[in-house]
């Protein structure tokens, strides 16, 4: 699965340690990035990249409880040195077939059966705790700050509290006016001034609460994490929910979460970092033959508004034996049965309209996987059973929704879904999730993971518009897959832009929606609308039917965080190539030398001449060009570009 090459080293200018100093360094492979660990009466690090000063001496500590803090007059006992330099492939290939794991890290051992653990790529750095303590510990805080050097400007998605879906747009706010009674999620990205972009997430977060970020006035931001759920709340949403006074108890010995800084040079590269998957740990499936990715035909955002049939459209058999029809005629993999295909509340108690039995044996019989949409707490109530009449129907995964925290128990619930889903050979789509953090990596069933302020939200607001579509990637996207479910085939300009919650329109413009096919990653990709919209649209419903949804390389043409997005992907002997825009129109260069050699075919969706006005206006053209060539793509307000770029001699 993976050709890996380890060395150990000394005392080198990538590795210092001073211990009568109490200071110990690790830089990247690059040497770009350089890390400075103080050890005093606490502990702290610094960041530098490239000779400049991203974050000041920061502290870090975890408090176990009566007096038991480590990090807190440490006493280092030892260390240890590696560089890794390896090639990993994912089951599941998102961004490229192969993925480049090359790392320094420095190990630090104290007195008191704990250690410390830096590990420093080209593209960032991520630290976490090890415990070797036997039995059980609580922990009651962990102390973890990121100071930056001088007030910057962060992208801060805004959270009011602990219980939430996790789909909170950006507020761009100078670091020192975040109080630390302001919180947001997890990815924020840092826009430093003259320097990179500085993303803070977290990685490998098992049995342990996710990490939030509050400010404290002075260029600094802190973890913060929600509580332990006493158990008689642990199944419930609600604000008044009863927490413990500490945040998890776990294993004594142990690997806690990476808490992950990403460093990169330009914002394209946020694009195309993998650090987070880099961190996850190895698979624990050893067959994963039955993992595929592919599309999906969604019912939830159409609101089954299908038309031009015999039957009375609704939840029921034959509307979708009809998605079902759709999808074997069109080469799209699956069919979601979002809420209604049962109770919500008590799944066993299934509408008899949707005939299970029958409808899951005639999607066999066509060669399309179901997947059923299932309420958490109710399916985790009876997780071993309901999985086995899945598997008895035939279904091939589920999408599990409404969870809407990231506490302790709600995370290792999280692995338990994948672990026994692996077990039945389930696939997974967490939605109402937190942000991926590499366990897709330990279980490549997982699949995808809403977390994301997606396309359903037009149904009922205008904030998930073309701004956002070109902001999120950046952020929320370097964190994992987003299923973001696009495919709007109704758009509108944002001055004729209504909220219908059942006749629902997208922002921005067609082709807009068609690059979202390209820009956006998910394994398990949606279709949106209602087959009967893809069926009257026969240029996009042939391009939806072909885009891949796996890709063996990426390559980011040009990009900026929150205003426009131009990325290629290859996939086998063809090119997809898209731009998107936010609400300015735009005029951007493709370098067509930059993916390719040669003479091709190029087939694209371009904003039509009134896409301005009328959003669902778009051109289709087909050209053979040279890939010495560069063609300038103009694209209305909120509007986009899409193409495949086909080799001429196949």
């Amino acid at each position: 699965m993976k050709l890996k090459h380890i060395v150990l080293l000394g005392f080198i200018t990538l590795f210092a340690i001073n211990i009568q100093a109490r200071e110990s360094y690790v830089s990247s492979p690059d040497k770009n990035i350089h890390i400075s660990i103080n050890i005093a009466d606490n502990i702290t690090y610094s960041v530098d990249f490239k000779g400049q000063k991203l974050i000041a001496p920061s502290s870090i500590s975890m408090d176990l409880g009566f007096g038991n803090v480590l990090g807190h007059n440490p006493k280092l006992t030892g260390s240890k040195t590696k560089s890794v330099n390896e090639i990993l492939k994912p089951v599941v290939r998102e961004k490229r077939a192969e993925v480049l794991n090359h790392y320094n890290e420095l190990t630090l051992s104290f007195k008191g059966g704990y250690k410390l653990a830096f590990r420093v790529f080209n593209d960032g750095m991520a630290y976490r705790w090890i415990t070797s303590k036997a039995g059980e510990i609580t922990v009651y805080n962990e102390e973890a700050n990121f100071s930056f050097a001088t007030n910057q400007m962060v992208y801060f998605p805004e959270t009011k509290g602990y219980i939430t879906a996790f789909q909170h747009t950006y507020k761009y706010l100078p670091l020192d006016s975040i109080s630390n009674d302001r919180m947001c999620i997890t990815p924020a990205l840092v826009d430093v001034d003259h320097g990179p972009k500085v993303a803070i997430t977290e990685a490998n977060l098992r049995d342990y609460p996710g990490m939030f970020l509050v400010g404290n006035s002075n260029n600094t931001l802190s973890g913060k994490y929600a509580p332990y759920i006493l158990k008689g709340d642990q199944l419930v949403n609600k604000k008044d929910i009863k927490r413990a006074d500490y945040l998890a108890r776990t294993k004594g010995t142990r690997q806690f979460p990476w808490r992950v800084v990403t460093i990169v040079e330009n914002d394209g590269d946020l694009l195309n970092t993998e650090i987070v998957y880099r961190l996850g740990e190895p698979s624990k499936i050893n067959d994963t033959s039955w993992i595929k990715s592919g599309k999906i035909a969604w019912d939830w955002y159409n609101a089954n508004n299908i038309y031009n049939v015999d039957f009375r459209a609704g939840l029921n058999y034959d509307t979708y034996k009809y998605y079902i029809d759709f999808a074997a005629d069109n080469d799209i993999e699956y069919v979601v049965l979002d809420e209604g295909w049962s109770n919500t509340y008590d799944i066993w108690d299934l509408n008899e309209d949707m005939r299970m039995d029958e409808l899951t044996a005639y999607a066999i019989e066509k060669g399309v996987g179901l997947i059923l949409w299932v309420e958490w707490s109710t399916f985790g109530a009876d997780i071993e059973a309901l999985t086995d009449q899945f598997v008895e129907w035939g279904v091939v995964g589920i999408k599990m929704d409404f969870m809407n925290r990231d506490d302790q128990y709600m995370v290792s619930f999280y692995e338990q879904v994948a672990q026994v889903c692996a077990r039945k050979k389930l696939m997974v789509d967490f939605h109402g999730a937190f942000k991926p953090t590499g366990i897709r990596r330990t279980y490549p069933n997982i699949m995808t993971y809403e977390g994301v302020a997606g396309l359903e939200n037009c149904k009922w607001a205008d904030y998930a518009d073309p701004e956002y579509d070109v902001t999120f990637p950046f952020i929320r996207m370097l964190a994992g897959p987003a299923d973001y479910t696009p495919g709007a085939m109704n758009t509108a300009q944002k001055k004729n832009f209504k909220a219908i919650f059942n006749r629902p329109m997208g922002l921005g413009t067609r082709a807009h929606q068609l690059a979202m096919y390209v820009v956006f990653e998910s394994p398990l990709q949606m279709l949106a609308d209602a087959p009967t919209a893809y069926m009257k649209e026969t240029e996009c419903l042939a391009f939806l039917s072909e885009v891949p949804v796996e890709w063996d390389e990426t390559v980011v043409l040009d990009a900026k965080v929150g205003e426009y997005i131009v990325i290629a992907r290859k996939r086998g002997n063809d090119w997809y190539l898209a731009a998107m825009t936010d609400w300015n129109k735009r005029e951007v260069t493709v370098d067509f030398s930059k993916v390719a050699n040669g003479t091709y075919t190029l087939e694209e969706f371009v904003d039509g001449i009134n896409a301005d006005r009328n959003g669902n206006d778009y051109k289709k053209n087909i050209r053979t060009i040279s890939t010495e060539d560069k063609i300038e793509v103009k694209m209305a307000p909120g509007g986009g570009w899409t193409a495949i770029l086909r080799d001429s001699v196949n």
